[in-house]
C-alpha cells in the first residue's frame, strides 16, 4: 500500500516548508530525500560505504513510499535497470561507491546520452591498490565528461537538499539530465550532524514523462523505434554529424541546467570574505576542512576567504573568475591523489600561476587544519621569494 503523502510544489517542499531538526547519519539523510522525493524504483547493489542507504531504502519500501525496489545482479546490472525504468517514464534513484562507480562506468554516458533524468548518489572511496574503503573522492575525476550534472555535498544537510533539489533540477524539459550527488564517504555517510527536515506528509508531485524531450517507452513508442540505430549502417559522415550534434546538445543541456541550480542550489559557489587576497577554494567535506582553516587564519590577521564549490557540473568557471579577479593566492585542498578540482580551477582562470594545488590527502586520511594553514605559509614565501 502506497504511504499516504501530500504532493506538493517543489518551492514549497523545499523553501517554505516549516522544517525540524533530526541528528542522523548522512546514510539517514539520503533516506529522508528519497522518503521526500515521491520516487517510483530504486534499484541497489551493496558496497561500502553506500551499502547502508540503500538498504535504509529498502525499509521504505516496505513502509510503502516507493512502487518497487529490488536488489541487481552487479553495479552494471544496477546502472542498467535504472535505465530502462527511466526510459519506461519512471522517476528512480540509486546510488553506488568507488569500485562500483567504475564498475557501471560505461552507463553514465548512456544516461546522458539518453537525456534521462536519473538522480544517483555517489559515496565516494578509494579505487586502487593497495584496496581501500577509506574516503576518497578520485573516482569523480573519471565521471567529469559523463555529461552529468554533477553536485558535491559538504555535509549531510547539503546531501539530503541536494537530493531532493536534483529530481527538479534533472526533470526541467530544457535540461534533463542524470545528476550524480557526491559526498566522502565515511565523512559523510557515517557521521551523524543535525539535519533541518521538512514534514515527512509531504513529497514532490510525480514525475510527468509527457514533458521529456525525448519519446518514452511504452506499447505506442516500441524500444525498437528508438534503439535500433540506422547511423551505423549508414556512411561515416552521417554518422560523426549525428552523434556530434548530439553531444554538442547534451553540452547545452547541462548549460541550460545553471539558471535552475542558482535558484534551487543558491548558486554554483558560495563565498566567504568575497574581498579577500587568499582564497580556500574546496568541494565537498574539504570545504569544513577550509572553514576551521580560515577561522585560524582570520585570527591571525590574514585576509583570507573560503570558496565553496557546489556544482562541478557545470562548473563555476565564471564565478571563479570573477570572485578571484583580484585573489593573489588561491590553495586548493582536496580529497584525491590527482588534484582535479585544481585542475579545473586552473584550467578556468588566467594567472593560474596562483593556484596551489594542494594540500591532498588520500586513503582516507583526513585534512587537519594545520596542513592547509602551513600550504597557505609555503605559499606566501614563495611568492615573497622565500623571506
Amino acid at each position: 500500500m502506497d504511504k499516504v503523502q501530500n504532493a506538493v510544489d517543489a518551492t514549497e517542499l523545499l523553501f517554505e516548508a516549516e522544517r525540524s531538526s533530526a541528528f542522523i547519519t548522512g546514510s539517514e539523510a539520503v533516506m529522508e530525500a528519497i522518503k521526500r522525493a515521491n520516487v517510483d524504483m530504486a534499484i541497489a547493489y551493496p558496497i561500502t560505504p553506500q551499502s547502508e542507504s540503500m538498504h535504509l531504502i529498502g525499509d521504505l519500501y516496505k513502509q510503502g513510499y516507493l512502487k518497487d525496489y529490488y536488489r541487481g545482479e552487479n553495479e552494471f546490472a544496477v546502472m542498467a535497470a535504472v535505465h530502462g525504468a527511466a526510459l519506461g517514464g519512471g522517476r528512480v534513484f540509486t546510488a553506488t561507491s568507488g569500485p562500483g562507480t567504475l564498475r557501471a562506468m560505461e552507463m553514465f554516458p548512456v544516461w546522458a546520452g539518453s537525456r534521462q533524468p536519473i538522480v544517483s548518489a555517489f559515496m565516494c572511496r578509494g579505487v586502487s591498490l593497495p584496496p581501500s574503503i577509506q574516503p576518497e573522492n578520485i573516482e569523480m575525476s573519471m565521471l567529469l565528461d559523463t555529461g552529468m550534472l554533477m553536485f558535491h555535498a559538504e555535509n549531510a544537510q547539503d546531501f539530503f537538499d541536494m537530493l531532493l533539489k536534483a529530481y527538479v533540477i534533472a526533470e526541467k524539459p530544457e535540461v534533463h539530465l542524470p545528476v550524480g550527488v557526491f559526498v566522502d564517504g565515511f565523512f559523510v555517510t557515517h557521521t551523524r550532524d543535525t539535519v533541518l527536515l521538512p514534514p515527512d506528509d509531504l513529497k514532490l508531485t510525480s514525475y510527468d514523462p509527457n514533458n521529456s524531450p525525448v519519446p518514452v517507452f511504452d506499447m505506442e513508442t516500441p524500444p525498437i523505434r528508438i534503439t535500433r540505430d540506422p547511423l551505423l549502417n549508414k556512411s561515416n559522415f552521417i554518422s560523426y554529424a549525428a552523434n556530434a550534434s548530439w553531444h554538442q546538445e547534451v553540452l547545452a543541456a547541462a548549460e541550460r541546467a545553471r539558471k535552475h541550480i542558482h535558484r534551487y542550489l543558491g548558486g554554483l559557489l558560495e563565498v566567504e570574505n568575497p574581498d579577500a587576497k587568499i582564497f580556500i577554494a574546496a568541494s565537498g567535506t574539504a570545504v569544513s576542512q577550509g572553514r576551521e582553516a580560515l577561522k585560524e587564519m582570520l585570527a591571525e590577521g590574514l585576509d583570507v576567504g573560503l570558496i565553496k564549490i557546489k556544482s562541478i557540473r557545470p562548473f563555476p568557471a565564471e564565478e571563479l573568475a570573477e570572485v578571484t579577479a583580484n585573489a593573489e593566492l588561491i590553495v586548493v585542498p582536496e580529497f584525491n591523489a590527482g588534484g582535479w578540482l585544481a585542475r579545473e580551477i586552473k584550467a578556468s582562470l588566467n594567472e593560474n600561476r596562483r593556484v596551489v594545488a594542494g594540500p591532498r590527502v588520500f586513503g582516507g586520511m583526513t585534512i587537519p587544519k594545520e596542513l592547509i594553514i602551513d600550504e597557505v605559509r609555503k605559499a606566501l614565501r614563495s611568492q615573497s621569494g622565500g623571506q
